[in-house]
């Protein structure tokens, strides 16, 4: 967690941006990637423990094996659907502490050997502090000779990705820009220094910063700025997920790009009635929409429109294959059998029965369609010469429990 000193270093670095800025304030976009990513006082930088129970959120993985040894089944499935290929590259982006990396390899290991001697693990992170917690868990691994790497999207040249590129909550993590709606128009939020000392920044209202943000509503032919959408209708926009999208579908030579994250379809997103956008800032596992307080000490998040990524995708040569939720998903893998397995379980002594309520709770967070389950799975190929490579396991009808 970061210490006072460290918030304080990080506010006085956003002030002095600020204070430099021709007009002093910065994009909204800006101030969230140095609230975040600044290499020294970042939230996502400074350490790895704002992750799990005892920190500020959890996610799927912290939940047990069970996500990820479902996710290694799906990784299988595109192995084979690809024709076993010798060599098959796993790259996960905002890998966390490396809990999935490390589950998938031990399932791989006791299940499906054939398909980990083909497997090229490379982790794309750019927390130092996140980086050095994978590294640790996963030292066993390397040791061992297994092909597992750190890289930048800069060190893999274009198309030479031959599997699947993999992210669970990392698109919601980019930086936004917030647009408000106003009598003179679509407008952007900026930052400036505020008067309250308790409170350093404040929003500001201005011109839009770049052009990429009206050519983004055009594109979902979305008329922001006119009726039913009423003044002060607030929403964000992810170019940076754009840009992403691009680099992503540059990289990959054949395969495939599984996304899996928090979000609505745009129609959803930029409905008239959600008014204030979705932007979330999250501390201890409590969640509010206040930016301007404990900076360098919440995660800043905004959900993600799944309509425009899957649409730039398309324009960057790749192929929708299907937008499913994680319930649905994770059903057609198999989490309806390990729930039939576990009321099978035949021990009554304490241990048994504590195990067996620990993995049901676990398995229903997993497909609760209020929580972790109403995520989306968006599933995108490229190069894939067959119907089969098409048809995954994962986008399935699941049975019925």
């Amino acid at each position: 967690m970061q210490t006072q000193i460290g918030v304080a270093e990080l506010c006085a670095v956003i002030r002095d941006r600020i204070e430099r800025s021709p007009q002093r304030r910065l994009t909204f976009c800006s101030f969230m990637e140095l609230a975040l990513y600044h290499p020294q006082h970042g939230y996502y930088t400074t350490s790895a423990s704002q992750l799990g129970k005892s920190g500020d959120f959890v996610t799927s993985a912290h939940l047990g094996n069970d996500f990820a040894e479902l996710l290694a089944e799906q990784l299988v499935d595109l192995w084979r659907r690809l024709g076993m290929p010798q060599a098959f590259h796993w790259v996960e982006m905002g890998a966390g502490q490396g809990l999935l990396a490390h589950t998938i390899l031990t399932y791989l290991h006791e299940r499906h050997p054939d398909c980990l001697a083909a497997l090229h693990y490379t982790l794309i992170e750019t927390s130092p502090a996140l980086r050095s917690a994978q590294q640790q868990r996963l030292e066993s691994w390397r040791i061992q000779g297994f092909d597992i790497r750190w890289s930048t999207w800069e060190e893999i040249p274009q198309e030479t990705i031959t599997g699947c590129v993999f992210s669970n909550e990392l698109v919601d993590a980019f930086p936004v820009h917030r647009v408000t709606v106003t009598e003179n128009g679509l407008q952007e939020d900026y930052v400036t220094l505020s008067e309250d000392p308790s409170r350093p920044f404040k929003s500001l209202l201005g011109p839009l910063s770049t052009s990429r943000l009206t050519a983004y509503f055009d594109a979902l032919d979305i008329q922001i700025a006119s009726p039913p959408y009423p003044q002060g209708y607030t929403t964000e926009v992810n170019l940076a997920a754009l840009d992403w999208m691009t680099q992503v579908a540059q990289k990959l030579q054949q395969g495939y790009v599984l996304t899996i994250d928090y979000g609505y379809s745009a129609d959803r997103y930029y409905s008239p009635l959600r008014s204030q956008g979705t932007l979330q800032c999250y501390t201890q596992h409590a969640h509010h929409n206040d930016p301007f307080i404990n900076i360098g000490q919440q995660d800043i998040t905004a959900h993600v429109d799944f309509t425009t990524l899957s649409r730039r995708g398309e324009q960057c040569g790749l192929e929708t294959l299907g937008n499913v939720p994680q319930e649905l998903f994770l059903m057609a893998l198999g989490l309806g059998d390990r729930l039939n397995e576990l009321a099978q379980l035949q021990g009554t002594d304490s241990a048994t029965v504590n195990y067996a309520i620990r993995r049901r709770q676990a398995l229903h967070q997993l497909m609760n369609p209020l929580g972790l389950g109403k995520f989306s799975v968006l599933v995108q190929g490229k190069g894939l010469a067959t119907e089969a490579q098409r048809q995954l396991k994962g986008l399935t009808v699941p049975p019925l429990v």
